[in-house]
């Protein structure tokens, strides 16, 4: 590949112990070796290169609420010249539950992403979605469960939902380049108390329970080389983080985290920096509709990492052009 991208790895998979309940056998997909909720094998890269990774704010791929996307599952991620095709790892938070099953749970605003836009995410170059959010029960329990399975058959891994506490707090882990590297899930803003997973009930991981995600940290720190947390959390309209999500921030940084791509807050937040390591406290929305001029305004959170470790993250400019069509108005890279 040119232009600097990294080798791609071949894809394997592997469902291991408690952690991987409920996971399904997937196709290679070619691009990263990516594993939801278990371990993968070594893909035997003796040394390690250099990562970009990427994260995103909210992304919905409900017609019902974005027409443009109709029959255009491309036309969400057109803006973006390829930027996610050509890293090394993709995490999105996915702002609806994808599936045809389940009835509907009335509230404000209930979203149903449609199954058949996953493969053009994928091909997009969207590796990991959290789905642990104020949506991915608008639908239902069964709807929640059956978008583990459709992101699973289209190659994209699902974190922070699962048929129970363990499995929702499991890491997507992912090796490339050498290194291996998870990527967490949590949901802070929670519409009831039986959304959230327990030893025996399906659900989500608690994004304000700072113990669990500190000792979920912890545990994926012990097995990856990098840890990644996407969450969602904070107060809609937001432009700075609460100092509630602040101090879950830095105590997970400080229990090995080397990343946090916050959302939710439908604005976009700064990034910081805590021990070294980027916070990007809100991305805004991502794919969403245009519903106004600080609403479109978003970004691309950007991590690079060295080869000897050093981690560096920046925000890349973008803005919603059209509904449902975020584009890069600035650099596509740190500077």
């Amino acid at each position: 590949m040119g232009g600097g991208a990294l080798r791609r790895l071949p894809v394997l998979l592997a469902c291991a112990g408690a952690m991987a309940a409920g996971c399904a056998a997937m196709e290679p997909v070619g691009r990263v070796v990516v594993a939801d909720a278990g371990v993968v094998a070594s893909a035997d890269t003796p040394v390690r290169g250099r990562l970009v990774v990427h994260g995103t704010g909210d992304v919905n791929l409900d017609p019902g609420y974005i027409p443009a996307l109709r029959g255009r599952h491309d036309h969400a991620w057109s803006g973006l010249g390829g930027l996610f095709a050509t890293d090394d790892l993709t995490v999105v938070n996915l702002e609806c539950p994808v599936s045809k099953l389940g009835a509907i749970d009335p509230k404000a605003f209930n979203f149903r992403c449609d199954p058949a836009a996953l493969p053009g995410a994928k091909a997009a170059g969207v590796d990991v979605a959290n789905l642990a959010n104020n949506h991915v029960r608008d639908f239902g329990p069964d709807a929640m469960l059956d978008s583990l399975t459709q992101l699973r058959a289209a190659g994209i891994a699902p974190v922070g939902v699962g048929p129970d506490l363990r499995a929702a707090s499991a890491p997507a882990t992912v090796e490339v380049r050498g290194w291996r590297i998870a990527v967490l899930g949590f949901g802070g803003v929670v519409p009831a108390a039986d959304w959230l997973a327990t030893p025996t009930r399906a659900g989500m991981a608690s994004g304000d329970d700072t113990a669990a995600m500190v000792a979920a940290v912890r545990e994926a720190a012990a097995v990856a080389d990098l840890v990644f947390v996407t969450i969602h959390w904070g107060m809609e309209l937001d432009s700075l983080p609460r100092p509630d999500d602040v101090a879950r921030a830095h105590a997970m940084i400080d229990a090995g985290a080397d990343g946090v791509f916050g959302h939710h807050q439908h604005r976009l937040q700064p990034m910081q920096t805590y021990r070294d390591r980027p916070i990007a406290w809100g991305l805004g929305n991502f794919v969403w509709p245009l519903l106004g001029p600080e609403s479109a305004r978003t970004a691309v959170a950007r991590v690079e990492i060295e080869p000897d470790g050093a981690v560096r993250g920046c925000l890349l400019p973008a803005r919603i052009t059209s509904p449902g069509r975020p584009e890069l108005t600035g650099a596509r890279t740190c500077s």
